[in-house]
């Protein structure tokens, strides 16, 4: 029949709280595809500067979809926290007896244009999580989903700044320290297990200087790095898709072997396939304690301002400079250097110990870039004579 309305009747809760009332539901990513569509916020021609803005979301991350669309089809996906609806009025039909309501077409009337299935929900937080399933063939995956029923455009844009401005971001540092507790092996857990063996062995030139909650630890002082910094810093000579190696090993499947080029790239990948952590550790352990005796006042003083070379971006150019250290110090391919060889390579170095000021090397990322070309500029050198 031509009249005939599409409907979708869902089992719900109506929850009350300040900003108005709400109902809580689940609905399969299918659904929510054919029925949601998300406003992107941008400025049209015309006479109104306030009424000419429509649309209250964010342009869409191609990068952010893509990965998402990676992560739905591994093993773990979970999207527990919910996306936020607005549907008019006109399209909510909601049964308080049967705890019901039903989402449907409305066809129009003398008044009002026709609100067609496909403009039945307007996506005010979430966007992103339904762009990466959109393309993605899984049997089932339902997605929670908070509706405001009746709420006009200026509600549902106060709806959107009151969630993403409240929302606090998770510290990276805090969510790789709670990879304690994965059951399983990935190129985090390694990274995290490598860098609280770093911060915890007394011998270890990175004794107590990384913040494994990414703040400052109560009765602990020279905290200089984050856990974030310190794993980040290590993937990327491990991995060049950390979620998909964890849902390969959650599937019982062999994580794959990196070749040619990538191999090179990703040196400590073998390793790390091996399961030989400890050695990437120890790696690390030798590699900074040659960066220690060849500049031993400004890595241990960690009070001095501006001593750019025990801190994040001195930390962030000497892992850059990691695998040329360690092609440097050794012939043969896939060896890794032992501590002498590595001293060797820094000895050779023309770098004072007293450059490592906000002059030579300026904050922000701008520094770490100086400090690693010219790593690189005296390594060259070095092999060039």
């Amino acid at each position: 029949m031509p009249n005939q309305k599409f409907s979708l009747e869902l089992k719900a809760i109506k929850v009350h709280q300040p900003i108005g009332e709400f109902f809580l539901t689940a609905i399969s990513h299918q659904s929510l595809r054919e029925i949601a569509f998300a406003d992107v916020r941008k400025l049209i021609s015309g006479e109104n500067e306030v009424d000419n803005y429509l649309g209250i979301q964010r342009t869409l991350s191609t990068s952010r979809v893509n990965e998402i669309t990676r992560y739905v089809m591994t093993q773990n996906a979970t999207f527990p926290t919910s996306i936020i609806l607005a549907v008019d009025s006109k399209c909510a039909v909601w049964d308080e007896a049967n705890h019901s309501l039903t989402l449907q077409e409305f066809l129009g009337d003398e008044d009002t244009p026709p609100i067609t299935k496909a403009e039945i929900a307007r996506i005010l937080d979430g966007q992103h999580r339904l762009a990466g399933l959109r393309d993605v063939h899984v049997t089932e995956f339902e997605i929670p989903v908070a509706i405001f029923v009746g709420a006009d455009i200026a509600e549902q844009a106060t709806i959107f700044s009151t969630v993403n401005l409240a929302q606090t971001k998770v510290n990276r540092s805090l969510a790789y320290d709670l990879y304690d507790y994965a059951k399983r092996r990935s190129p985090l857990k390694s990274c995290h297990f490598i860098a609280v063996a770093l911060d915890q062995s007394k011998e270890s030139p990175l004794h107590g200087r990384i913040k494994r909650l990414g703040a400052s630890t109560p009765g602990r002082v020279g905290e200089v790095l984050t856990q974030a910094t310190v794993v980040e810093s290590l993937l990327q000579y491990i991995s060049k898709d950390p979620v998909k190696d964890a849902d390969t090993i959650a599937k019982k499947l062999p994580a794959q072997q990196y070749n040619g080029t990538e191999a090179e790239k990703f040196f400590l990948r073998q390793l790390w396939l091996e399961e030989k952590d400890l050695e990437i550790a120890k790696l690390l352990y030798r590699y900074f304690q040659a960066v220690e005796n060849k500049w031993p006042i400004a890595w241990n003083d960690l009070e001095r301002k501006g001593n750019i070379l025990p801190r994040t971006n001195g930390f962030k150019a000497l892992m850059r400079f990691l695998r040329p250290a360690c092609k440097a110090a050794v012939s043969e391919t896939g060896h890794l250097p032992t501590y002498e060889q590595l001293e060797k390579v820094f000895e050779s170095l023309n770098i004072p110990d007293n450059i490592f000021n906000i002059v030579t090397f300026p904050p922000g990322s701008s520094g770490e870039s100086i400090f690693f070309k010219l790593l690189m500029e005296k390594v060259a050198n070095r092999t060039q004579r």
